[in-house]
């Protein structure tokens, strides 16, 4: 049974555990008990936001676990008032938090409309430069989005967190990550309440395994190298989707919950939302 999770690589140095535990909508009372809980199951990646309003909670979380900071990857997001100066915004950030760095920060949207996404990487550059963060990321762009970052910098996001489960597997949008070296998150891994969980396919592999549905949903994401980060504030439930890491999908089964569609699903549109 694996107890800590394996390490991804990524391009700025720094490596990230291959599954994390999500926040929202946790207030940072809710936060912090959750994440002491999670971090005794094993995990050691936790993913807020400023959106969120709990950085304060993951913050507290962090600096009584008794773990050593070092060993706890903490990340999050600045809204798109930041993006005309993201380093405020990362300070702010660590404000909140009360420590001393980040382990990943991320533009939370592009928001097109405002046309600043550039600066706020550019900020962001800055920001890994000062040392206010390890690594640096976008969340919810799209390839036109990170290829203009690219274009603009000649840095690309070390990890782009977007919207992705087998109902929406972003197969295009992961290629053009494989191909500069951007490592794909999956926000919604589950599709928690679309019907994902009770799909007879996921239902027929989860028999085959003696697993849960969740367990192969979060499967389906590890072994194909995507970061999944389910959200629960259940010990019971943190627990399943951690021994997710133990499960091992074939080929076959890999591609079938791939092929899976439900065209009620939908995407979130990030030319047309954020924050």
């Amino acid at each position: 049974m694996t107890t800590l999770a394996p390490r991804i690589p990524l391009t700025g140095g720094t490596a990230i555990p291959a599954i994390g535990v999500g926040t929202w909508p946790l207030n940072d009372d809710e936060v912090r008990a959750m994440c002491l809980t999670a971090f005794e199951i094993g995990y050691r990646l936790v993913d807020t936001a400023e959106n969120y309003r709990n950085e304060a909670g993951v913050g507290r979380a962090v600096r009584e676990s008794g773990l050593a900071r070092e060993d706890v990857f903490v990340t999050t997001k600045f809204n798109k008032t930041w993006h005309g100066d993201a380093v405020a915004g990362v300070e702010g950030n660590l404000g909140r938090l009360g420590l001393e760095y980040i382990d990943l920060v991320l533009i939370h949207w592009p928001n097109p409309d405002q046309d600043l996404y550039v600066r706020a990487w550019e900020g962001l550059i800055e920001a890994r430069e000062r040392g206010l963060t390890k690594a640096i990321g976008t969340s919810n762009f799209k390839p036109e989005h990170l290829q203009r970052l690219i274009d603009a910098t000649g840095v690309a996001p070390e990890v782009n967190q977007i919207q992705c489960n087998p109902f929406t597997p972003r197969t295009q949008e992961r290629a053009f990550h494989a191909e500069h070296g951007i490592l794909t998150e999956s926000w919604a891994p589950l599709a928690a309440g679309n019907g994902l969980a009770e799909h007879p396919t996921v239902s027929a592999v989860a028999a085959a395994h003696d697993v849960t549905a969740a367990q192969v949903v979060l499967a389906w994401h590890i072994q194909q190298g995507l970061l999944p980060i389910p959200k629960s504030s259940n010990r019971e439930r943190l627990a399943e989707n951690f021994a997710a890491l133990d499960v091992r999908l074939t080929d076959d089964e890999v591609r079938a919950l791939t092929a899976l569609e439900n065209p009620d699903y939908r995407l979130a549109d990030s030319d047309r939302f954020g924050h």
